[in-house]
């Protein structure tokens, strides 16, 4: 490798993280392109079931005086990040899925007489009430924390960008433009969100992560570019 390839993160890296990276000699820009803030919210009309599509809302509901109570219920969620997360605080998981539309068609194929909560973020994407919503399952929604575009300007020049969520993807659009940047995308959704505005001879640069998580996209970008 002659010059040293630079890609950007659209979120701060652990340094872990990063580390792996570095040692890859792949040099890391990072801005948060995002932010994510708990809501205040009231806890009524809970169903038999929860579901989480988020760490984020998860960490918001750990704060809430009736967390003991949400404890005593059967959790679904989407992500494996999100799952052990609520099983180190006590929660029992009875599925989990990497995307939202697989958790969606599980609940609709074997859980279909179950009531459902969905703590949600005010950005949250309609693929799982909709289809809920559309089977006729019961749910209501509870917003539990608030995500804002934080867009920054990028000057330097870079070979990869790291897209972990379509908020981010909006968030870098709104003050930057795509050429030949080779795209990674942590899941479906967030590519799906840059082929809504890359034209068909763009679609190519895009690389979707196997599993969902921050590592294994920077698995792929170091498969990719080593």
């Amino acid at each position: 490798m002659t010059n040293q390839t630079t890609i950007l993160s659209t979120k701060t890296l652990s340094p872990i993280q990063k580390q792996e990276l570095v040692k890859a000699t792949i040099q890391v820009i990072e801005a948060d392109f995002i932010k994510t803030e708990n809501a205040s919210f009231e806890i009524k009309n809970l169903n038999k079931n929860l579901i989480f599509t988020s760490q984020n809302a998860v960490l918001s509901i750990l704060q809430h005086p009736k967390i003991d109570e949400l404890k005593q219920k059967n959790v679904f969620c989407v992500g494996l990040k999100t799952k052990e997360l609520l099983n180190e605080n006590g929660f029992t998981v009875e599925a989990y899925t990497g995307y939202a539309e697989d958790l969606a068609e599980i609940i609709t194929l074997v859980y279909s007489d179950e009531s459902f909560t969905f703590f949600s973020g005010n950005l949250r994407k309609d693929t799982l009430p909709e289809m809920l919503t559309e089977n006729e399952i019961k749910f209501n929604e509870i917003k539990v924390y608030d995500t804002t575009l934080t867009p920054h300007k990028i000057s330097d020049k870079v070979d990869g960008i790291l897209f972990f969520s379509p908020s981010a993807v909006t968030s870098y659009l709104k003050k930057n433009t795509l050429s030949n940047e080779k795209l990674f995308c942590i899941g479906n959704t967030t590519a799906d969100a840059l082929r809504a505005v890359l034209s068909e001879t763009k679609i190519k640069n895009i690389k979707t992560a196997y599993q969902p998580s921050v590592e294994n996209v920077i698995e792929q970008v170091i498969e990719y570019y080593i």
